[in-house]
């Protein structure tokens, strides 16, 4: 199809926030717009003015300290009451009290909610949408209309989901939007309806699409490619139930899979980073297999693939991860063959040969303890010591003679976590003794009083996270389980791995790990 513009329309500031699990605050949602502008989305939905005090205060805020350099603003809300005065009705002056130069009202677009949820006449319902968008026209505000239902609206009656689209156009709506609320409607159906429509409605179109059976991102850019030249959705498909269609996956497929112009041409190179940052102010965690910007998006585990990745990354990549910030990473585990290990140790700044006797050592080992139940796709930390490790660069810093933990309830209430430590460091014994809130901090903060006199980087240093996993269930307690811990300075986090029947030794064995690779990374740092 021939390149042309589709214009990007962002509403995670209000259907967004209906997600399980997100609750903006007016800072979060001025934020996320900033973030949204820098990219340029062309418009972004605030909210609805008048539905909570929150929605109110955000379009405060935004008349006084928002300066958006590309996007516009858009203040949401629906059409006037059946059988009131648009002059009068609390939905309409709400707008109108927003100053947003670009407002989007919905309408009813299918009979059944007319009649059984408005509990109007089917001309009413046309009346109420003309004449609250004429009545918004007037006072000098963009429209445009969000056409509720409209595809189960359409399946059932299209001769009045249409007549619907013209009371809008017939008040003065600037364009009208198609919109799948229920997310039900198959792909090829959106597709049909939508040229259609386009027959009928000369006016541009738009499309805005739910996610209830996971063809939210289809649908949208099937409708763009029927004819729709604006998307609604939001970051991440952030919405109720299950989602609305996402706009980190639509951005990049409508610009490098369709060559249309979306984001002003620009934008794209920091699509990951704002994915990111907007999961982080929603705090969500982001999905490592989310299409283009996740972690694992282009990621490679089979040696069979990264093999052939390293001679031409068209093998097995759609595209290349730059064009959306995100980057190429080469997975170590049993699977992996020589190339892999060459790959990574590279990356993690070691000199390896594929014909080397190291390389096929590492190999080995990473083969034989992931038998064991390591996995070191996440933990880069801990196969870095490896590699090190192997290729004897590694330098020990301290020594474990022997550890305690001692876990006690004292007094029917308090519980109570001892861990006592005997290290060798250098030449010298310490032997260190602390509580802690649970017995992986007391091992924590044991290791800590022994080492910081001779490390005082360790003040820089904290514990992020800390999972569990259960390896073989069947076991029942005597189960080998897997634990990850995650640290951070002021410059990086880390993750590092230990196995074991025992979960405080598997704890050990990470914690270990994250301090040594503290130690590594604050050498190669002084040494540059």
């Amino acid at each position: 199809m021939k390149k042309g513009k589709v214009f990007i329309y962002d509403t995670t500031l209000r259907d967004g926030s209906q997600s399980e699990g997100i609750s903006f605050t007016v800072k979060d949602k001025l934020r996320i717009a900033q973030e949204l502008d820098k990219i340029g989305i062309d418009f972004i939905e605030g909210g609805w003015p008048g539905s909570n005090p929150k929605d109110n205060q955000f379009f405060k805020e935004a008349a006084k300290s928002l300066k958006l350099k590309r996007s516009k603003l858009v203040a949401f809300g629906s059409t006037r009451r059946a059988g009131s005065k648009t002059s009068r009705d609390p939905v309409i002056k709400g707008l109108l009290r927003a100053e947003t130069k670009y407002l989007t009202i919905f309408g009813k677009s299918w009979d059944l909610h007319v009649k059984d949820v408005f509990r109007t006449t089917l001309k009413e319902n046309l009346k109420m949408i003309e004449d609250s968008v004429k009545y918004l026209k007037k006072r000098g505000r963009r429209v445009i209309f969000d056409a509720e239902h409209f595809f189960d609206g359409y399946k059932d009656n299209p001769e009045y989901a249409i007549k619907s689209l013209e009371a809008a156009l017939a008040g003065g709506s600037e364009n009208v939007v198609l919109c799948d609320t229920n997310g039900g409607t198959l792909t090829s159906q959106i597709f049909e309806i939508v040229e259609e429509v386009k027959a009928n409605i000369k006016k541009p179109l738009g499309i805005h699409v739910h996610n209830d059976i996971g063809m939210a991102v289809a649908n949208s850019v099937a409708a763009v490619q029927a004819g729709c030249v604006q998307v609604q959705g939001t970051f991440n498909g952030y919405g109720e139930r299950c989602g609305n269609a996402d706009l980190v996956s639509i951005l990049p497929t409508l610009r490098f899979k369709l060559g249309m112009d979306c984001l002003f041409g620009f934008g794209f190179k920091e699509l990951t980073e704002v994915s990111k940052c907007i999961a982080e102010i929603s705090n969500m965690r982001q999905q490592d297999s989310q299409p283009y910007v996740g972690n694992s998006a282009f990621a490679h585990k089979a040696g069979v693939h990264v093999n052939a990745i390293l001679k031409n990354p068209r093998t097995y990549e759609h595209m290349d991860p730059v064009k959306v910030g995100n980057k190429r990473r080469m997975l170590i585990s049993e699977l992996s063959g020589k190339s892999s290990i060459v790959k990574k140790a590279g990356e993690l700044g070691f000199k390896l040969d594929k014909t080397s006797d190291r390389a096929k050592r590492i190999l080995s080992l990473v083969q034989d303890m992931e038998k064991e139940g390591y996995q070191f796709e996440l933990a880069e930390a801990s196969l870095s010591l490896l590699m090190q490790r192997a290729s004897k660069t590694f330098k020990e810093q301290f020594r474990l003679e022997d550890f305690r933990v001692i876990v006690e309830k004292r007094n029917s209430y308090e519980l109570i976590s001892e861990a006592t430590v005997k290290l060798k460091i250098g030449g010298k014994k310490r032997h260190t003794v602390a509580l802690g809130d649970g017995p992986v901090h007391a091992m924590d903060r044991a290791l800590r009083k022994s080492l910081i006199e001779f490390f005082p980087s360790l003040n820089e240093m904290h514990l992020s996270d800390f999972r569990v996993r259960v390896l073989d269930e069947k076991s029942g307690t005597a189960a080998r389980v897997r634990v990850l811990i995650q640290s951070q300075d002021q410059d990086d986090s880390w993750w590092t791995i230990g196995v074991s029947e025992n979960i405080i030794e598997a704890s050990w064995l990470a914690l270990k790990d994250s301090i040594e690779y503290k130690f590594a990374k604050d050498r190669k740092a002084h040494k540059k």
